[in-house]
Parts: structure tokens; C-alpha cells; sequence
């Protein structure tokens, strides 16, 4: 064996982890696990805990009964769900493709040390990160002048660009992206756009996940931008109509029913109502899908996490 073959072997044994050690940071971390999983599992078995159960045992991870009424209850006019899905759906699409798009475009320049306004550009997008110029004025500018106002494209246009996930685009491009294979690039006749399609961008997996991450959680979740720009109920997203659900449930209520109970009825039915069963089957109802969104980014979004990260 040569010196250097047994300088690696040693090194490798002393950077070793004792058994012990190894065991204690399994247990750790299993707990860390176990407390963050729990409070779904426990938003689960609630949901399916019949009203009354709940009223007199509590919040219990094993119910002594279970029940589909929730959801009975919240699907028995399911085209409301079912359209809030479908606007959710497509918001979070286009707008995580969106997201992701402008910040290339912008991130790209500014890491480009032969950009000329570069030092510009990057001052003004992070004074607009420090500095916002209110609710009143982006009001105006996205339902007067660019005509928003009852537009699904309200709740993409104004969210597209990001100047959190700017600066970590533009610092991932300076640290992980050569400026000599660039050159190499050129040489060999690649324009800017071919250089930053078909070099800089497959490079750039991990950081495009974590930002594409973020920002679909971001779409997914966001209410507020309906709240203020939408009226028209063909484009109430999923979290809207959850909102309005969780605020005040006769809404729900006159959704369901569709005007074609009775007073007295209705007044039988809001006692019966699974009020905070139904809560929770909404939360899992909201929650689903996205959950299933990050397995497939998972493998990125793990090596995402270490950019900036001193490497050994």
C-alpha cells in the first residue's frame, strides 16, 4: 500500500463515528422525526373522529371510533372543491414555472461579472427586498393599470418575482458555474442563451428545486391575493375557499345546500354539523396533494439546502 493510499485509510478511520455516538444521533433524530410527523397524524385521526367522540374524549391518536362524516359532510357538492382544486392546480403550476423563469432571467445577469449594469441592478432588487411600497400602491398598479382585478393571472403575475430567491440564484450561479467553462463555451460558438440553457441550468438542478419548492408551497398556500382581487367564484383557489369555510362554516353550509333546504332545516343541520371535524378534514383536504410533491423533489432539494456550504 503507497503512503498516500495510507494517509486516506487512516484519515477515514479516525473521522470514523463511535458505535455509541452513531446509535445516540439515530435516536435524536428519529424523535426529531416522530415530533414532526406527529401533529399531521394526530390532524388525521381527527379528522375521521366522530363530533360527539371528540366532545367527550379530546384529541386522541386512537380514537375509539371512526367515521367518514367530515368528509361525507365536505364533498357532498364536491364542484366547488373540485374548481378551487383545478384554479390551485393551475396557479401553482404556472406560477412555479413562472417563479422560476424570472428568476434565471434576472439571477443570471447580475452573477456575470462581465455585466457592465450588474451592481445596479443588483442594489435595486435588493432595496426592493428591504423596502416595499405598500398595499395601497400595489393595489392600484395590479388592479387599475394592469387590469387584474377578477383575473386568475392576479394571483401569479404579482408573486413571479422574488427578490429572496434572486440573490440565492445569483449566489449559487457565482459559486457553482465556472467562469471558464463559460468561456470554453464560447469559444466553441455558444451563444449567452445556449450557455445559460444547456450548461448553466443543468448545472444549476439543486438550486432550481429549492427555489421551485418554496415556491409552489407559496402559490399552494396563498389566500391573500384572492381576498383582495377576486370576486368571481369560478376563481376562488382552495385555500380561499378553505378560509372562508374555516371563518364562518354557514357559508359551506349555503354552498352545499344550494338554497334548497328550509329554516328550519338548515338550523337542523348546523347542530349536526361536524364543526371541528370538519376543520381538520379540510386542513388534510388542503394538505394532500402538496405532500406528494416532494418526493420527486426531494433529491435536489437536499443538495439545494447546502448551497453556500464550505466543501471539504
Amino acid at each position: 500500500m503507497s503512503f498516500s493510499a495510507r494517509s486516506q485509510f487512516a484519515k477515514g478511520i479516525a473521522n470514523r463515528v463511535p458505535w455509541y455516538v452513531n446509535g445516540v444521533l439515530h435516536v435524536v433524530f428519529a424523535s426529531m422525526a416522530i415530533v414532526s410527523v406527529a401533529p399531521v397524524l394526530l390532524l388525521v385521526m381527527i379528522s375521521f373522529t366522530p363530533e360527539q367522540v371528540l366532545l367527550l374524549d379530546g384529541y386522541q391518536f386512537f380514537p375509539r371510533e371512526l367515521t367518514l362524516e367530515a368528509y361525507r359532510f365536505l364533498f357532498q357538492k364536491p364542484d366547488v372543491l373540485v374548481n378551487a382544486y383545478m384554479v390551485t392546480i393551475f396557479i401553482s403550476v404556472v406560477g412555479t414555472l413562472g417563479c422560476l423563469l424570472v428568476t434565471v432571467m434576472y439571477a443570471y445577469p447580475i452573477s456575470r461579472m462581465d455585466f457592465p449594469f450588474r451592481n445596479f441592478f443588483s442594489m435595486l432588487i435588493i432595496v426592493t427586498m428591504l423596502f416595499s411600497g405598500g398595499l395601497t400602491a400595489s393595489y392600484l398598479i395590479n388592479a387599475t393599470v394592469l387590469g387584474l382585478r377578477d383575473k386568475i393571472w392576479a394571483m401569479i403575475l404579482p408573486a413571479l418575482g422574488s427578490p429572496f430567491y434572486i440573490i440565492i440564484a445569483r449566489t449559487f450561479f457565482r459559486i457553482s458555474v465556472p467562469p471558464s467553462l463559460l468561456e470554453s463555451a464560447r469559444i466553441d460558438g455558444a451563444g449567452e442563451m445556449r450557455c445559460l440553457f444547456r450548461i448553466v441550468l443543468p448545472l444549476s438542478l439543486p438550486m432550481l428545486a429549492t427555489i421551485g419548492l418554496f415556491a409552489l408551497f407559496g402559490f399552494w398556500n396563498d389566500w391573500f391575493r384572492a381576498l383582495l382581487y377576486i370576486t368571481n367564484k369560478q376563481f376562488y383557489p382552495l385555500q380561499f375557499v378553505m378560509m372562508r369555510a374555516l371563518m364562518n362554516l354557514q357559508e359551506l353550509q349555503r354552498n352545499i345546500a344550494a338554497g334548497t333546504m328550509s329554516a328550519e332545516e338548515m338550523m337542523t343541520m348546523l347542530a349536526t354539523m361536524p364543526s371541528e371535524t370538519l376543520r381538520m378534514a379540510m386542513a388534510v383536504a388542503a394538505i394532500g396533494p402538496i405532500i406528494f410533491a416532494y418526493p420527486f423533489f426531494q433529491r435536489y432539494f437536499i443538495s439545494g439546502l447546502t448551497i453556500g456550504a464550505v466543501k471539504g
